[in-house]
């Protein structure tokens, strides 16, 4: 390789995987990307195995001794255990598996390489240098983003009781350096390691446990450091019980939200739905239930947390509906706040919920640009101590929602919902669907499907606060 690290990787390929390359793969549309079904990949490949269930959150593809493990709605895939990273998270629309063509170009050719073959095919190497490294702290975590030209593989390695090092493989040039000071971190600092670049995280005390993730457009490399738990701290949250929960139906009033093509209203659907569910909370598990909203009336995204905040809420749940202009587009995805979105659908999506803005009175939307930016970071410090939870609340009404019914798993996002901001309680926002599909918007008009979808929010909530219950549970 070249000092910049831009020579091509020549790799070995069959004659039949070349050739069906050279004569175009089938694709399919999904988010705007194009993605081959890994069902496809899979029969290309001699001696290969697909193991790749509908409702599970895992497949794996196994040819000669190689493994790939699949997650779904992730962009990072194991290849023998080694991460590897592409350019769009692997999707599982109605119940097939669908990689994007990344998955051809850089995961494909190590596992075709046949040893004293000729044959040869050249998959050039792509450049990933850095963009940014932002380091915000928060009273629970500081978080560290680290924002590059093309999604990039990492390993976190421990060096000592105070420092962490995460080499983040092939990062050409670009040098950082930060000394946050927080309580938490006294040095984030990135630097050249060979091939490699090098991030290490220096504490001031004890080291905090690091939770990685990986985002995409643009790529994004996210640290969540957490502060060790205090004792006493963790005492007191072992003895508090869940009591009560805020329901929030998205929109109403002179805000009817997303219209489906025969006319169904965002506002009804979701009002109607959010009843369902509080009947149920109440009926089954016995815990308090509240609402932003029991009427078709119009209530600001600042007021809803406000109500949650007053009440002194355990949970905050808002429902909505979606929308996308493309009309086959389906299924279910549900959100935390976080002012680093997950992709840019997620940004989209956040986009149209926060337009509601508009529709509120000079005062309730503040003045322009730079206030949004500053209540984005108010909210997030508001909710940082309690976006570990937030996000476990997502994952299980989810999974819930995606297994219970037959429905396209768009998966667990983040973006930055006004709703949720200044929520001081974990906070998720579901959308239940697409009311622009029209096959959609049928069954959501639907009363029966109505209850199947109350029934799964119930079953996602019920399973949280038996989880939730261990945890608290005294010693």
């Amino acid at each position: 390789m070249t000092a910049k690290r831009l020579a091509a990787a020549v790799v070995v390929l069959p004659l039949a995987w070349t050739g069906w390359v050279q004569a175009g793969m089938p694709t399919v549309t999904h988010d705007g990307r194009a993605y081959v079904e890994l069902t496809r990949v899979a029969a290309s490949l001699q001696k290969t195995k697909l193991d790749a269930s509908a409702v599970s959150t895992r497949a794996r593809l196994r040819t000669g001794d190689r493994v790939v493990t699949l997650t779904r709605n992730w962009a990072q895939v194991l290849v023998d255990g080694k991460p590897v990273l592409l350019d769009a998270p692997v999707r599982v629309k109605r119940g097939v598996w669908l990689v994007p063509e990344s998955f051809v170009s850089r995961v494909v050719p190590a596992l075709t390489r046949v040893a004293g073959d000729t044959r040869v095919a050249a998959v050039a190497a792509v450049e990933i240098t850095l963009e940014d490294v932002r380091v915000r702290s928060y009273p629970s975590f500081t978080r560290i983003v680290v924002e590059t030209s093309a999604p990039i593989g990492h390993r976190i390695e421990t060096s000592g009781p105070r420092e962490a090092r995460i080499r983040l493989t092939g990062l050409s040039g670009g040098a950082h350096a930060e000394e946050p000071q927080d309580g938490l971190i006294a040095e984030v600092r990135l630097e050249r390691a060979g091939a490699d670049g090098l991030l290490r995280v220096v504490f001031e005390g004890a080291a905090g446990t690091i939770r990685a993730t990986m985002l995409v457009d643009p790529p994004r490399l996210v640290l969540d450091v957490a502060r060790p738990v205090e004792p006493a701290r963790s005492g007191r949250e072992r003895l508090t019980p869940l009591r009560t929960i805020v329901l929030d139906a998205g929109h109403g009033g002179h805000d009817s939200g997303a219209m489906g093509p025969t006319g169904l209203m965002e506002k009804d659907l979701v009002l109607d739905v959010t009843r369902r569910v509080g009947k149920l909370v109440e009926e089954r598990l016995g815990i308090k239930v509240r609402f932003t909203r029991d009427a078709d009336h119009f209530v600001t995204l600042r007021d809803r947390t406000s109500f949650a905040n007053r009440e002194r809420a355990d949970l905050f749940v808002s429902i909505h509906a979606n929308a996308h202009r493309e009309t086959a587009t389906d299924g279910v995805e549900t959100y935390f706040l976080s002012s680093e979105a997950t992709d840019s659908a997620a940004r989209q999506v956040a986009a149209a919920e926060n337009g509601v803005v508009q529709l509120e009175s000079a005062a309730g939307r503040g003045n322009g640009g730079k206030t949004d930016i500053v209540r984005m970071i108010l909210w997030d410090l508001a909710q940082s101590e309690f976006q570990m939870e937030s996000s476990r609340l997502a994952e299980v009404v989810h999974d819930s929602m995606t297994q219970s019914l037959r429905i396209s798993n768009r998966g667990v996002k983040q973006a930055g919902f006004y709703v949720l901001g200044g929520a001081a309680m974990p906070a998720i926002l579901i959308e239940i669907g697409f009311v622009t599909n029209p096959r959609e918007e049928k069954r959501l008009k639907d009363t029966r499907y109505r209850d199947e979808i109350a029934r799964a929010i119930l079953t996602g909530l019920t399973e949280y606060k038996r989880n939730w219950d261990e945890r608290t549970r005294t010693p």
